[in-house]
C-alpha cells in the first residue's frame, strides 16, 4: 500500500531508483524506502539531481513527484494513469453546502480554539482573555471576526505595547513576519495537498479566483497560530526584532517551525506530519460525502512548545 509522503530537503542530493528503492544519495548518507510504499515525493531541496529510471519508476507505481521553488510547488509530476482522480475531484465539486457548511465550522472551531489557547500562553493575565475565551468555545455567528480582533488586541499589547499594533497584510511591523510565516505554512499545506491528489483550487470558504488556491488557505486556518509562537518567540529574543525586518536570520528560523513537535489525537507528530494527518482526515471526509472523519488540529492545552 502506498502511503508515505517522502520529503527531500537536503541542498544537493542525487535521486535515484534501483532494484525497487527509492533512493536519495547525499555526500555523507545514502538512504532508501521501497518506491512501491511512497505516494508522493515533495522535493524542496534547492540543487537536486533527479534520475529518468525514477521518474519512469515512479509513473508505473502512480508515484507524483511535486517540485518546490522555494518551498512553494512549482511543478507537479503525475502519471498518465494518475492525472486526474475523478472520484475524488466529483467528490470535492458535489459537495452540499450542508457539509461544507460544517467542514468549515470544524476549522474555525479549531482555530479558534488555538488562538486562545496561544493568546493564554502569551499573556495569562490579560483583560481580554474572558472575551476571546466564551467566544472561542461559543457559536456566535461571527466568532472568527470577534475572536481574530480579541486576540491581535491581546498579541500587539504583549508584543510591541498598547495600541502599537494593527494586524493587517499591508501594513508593516511585525506583520512583514507574519506574513512571511504563512507563506511558508502556505507552501507546506500546497506540498500536502498535491501529494494526497486534493486539488486546491475548490475551497469550502474561501473565495475562488484566478490561479488561486482557496482550499489550502482553508486548511491552513487552525495553523496561523504556529506561525504567530514562532513570530512572538523571535520577537521576544530580541526587542529590536519588532520592527519586522525579514533577516537572513528570521527566514532561518521561521522555517524552521514545520519541525515543532505537536500532539495530534495522541501521536507526537511534527507540523508537516500533523498537517499530512488533517488532511488525509479531509479526503476521507470528501470522499465519503461527510464531515464526521474530518479532524482539524487543536492545542490542547496553553502550553505551547516552540
Amino acid at each position: 500500500m502506498s502511503y508515505h509522503i517522502v520529503s527531500i530537503d537536503s541542498p544537493e542530493c542525487s535521486i535515484t531508483c534501483s532494484k525497487g528503492q527509492l533512493i536519495c544519495i547525499t555526500d555523507d548518507s545514502k538512504k532508501s524506502i521501497p518506491l512501491e510504499d511512497v505516494a508522493a515525493i515533495v522535493i524542496t531541496s534547492f540543487s537536486a539531481s533527479i534520475h529518468s529510471k525514477l521518474l519512469l519508476e515512479a509513473a508505473r507505481l502512480g508515484v507524483a513527484l511535486v517540485v518546490c521553488d522555494t518551498f512553494k510547488p512549482a511543478s507537479l509530476l503525475l502519471p498518465a494513469n494518475r492525472s486526474t482522480d475523478t472520484l475524488l475531484t466529483r467528490s470535492q465539486i458535489t459537495l452540499s453546502p450542508k457539509i461544507t457548511r460544517s467542514l468549515w465550522n470544524k476549522t474555525i472551531n479549531a482555530k479558534t480554539h488555538n488562538q486562545f489557547t496561544l493568546a493564554q500562553h502569551l499573556a495569562p493575565e490579560h483583560k481580554t482573555l474572558p472575551l476571546l475565551e466564551n467566544t472561542a468555545k461559543g457559536k456566535k455567528e461571527h466568532k472568527e471576526s470577534i475572536c481574530a480582533r480579541a486576540f491581535w488586541h491581546i498579541y500587539g499589547e504583549t508584543l510591541v505595547g498598547p495600541n502599537t499594533f494593527i494586524r493587517g497584510r499591508a501594513d508593516g511591523g511585525i506583520n512583514h513576519l507574519l506574513n512571511y510565516g504563512y507563506a511558508i505554512l502556505l507552501s507546506t499545506v500546497l506540498q500536502k495537498c498535491f501529494a494526497l491528489g486534493i486539488d486546491p483550487t475548490f475551497g469550502i470558504h474561501h473565495v475562488t479566483r484566478e490561479r488561486s488556491t482557496p482550499l489550502a488557505y482553508d486548511l491552513m486556518e487552525p495553523f496561523r497560530p504556529c506561525v504567530d509562537l514562532r513570530v512572538a518567540q523571535w520577537i521576544q529574543q530580541d526587542p529590536k526584532n519588532k520592527l519586522g525586518e525579514v533577516t537572513p536570520e528570521f527566514r532561518k528560523w521561521v522555517t524552521g517551525f514545520p519541525a515543532v513537535s505537536l500532539d495530534y489525537f495522541g501521536l507526537q507528530l511534527d507540523i508537516r506530519g500533523c498537517i499530512e494527518g488533517v488532511i488525509r482526515s479531509f479526503r476521507q471526509a470528501l470522499t465519503e460525502q461527510s464531515p464526521t472523519p474530518y479532524k482539524p488540529w487543536t492545542q490542547k492545552n496553553s502550553k505551547w512548545a516552540g
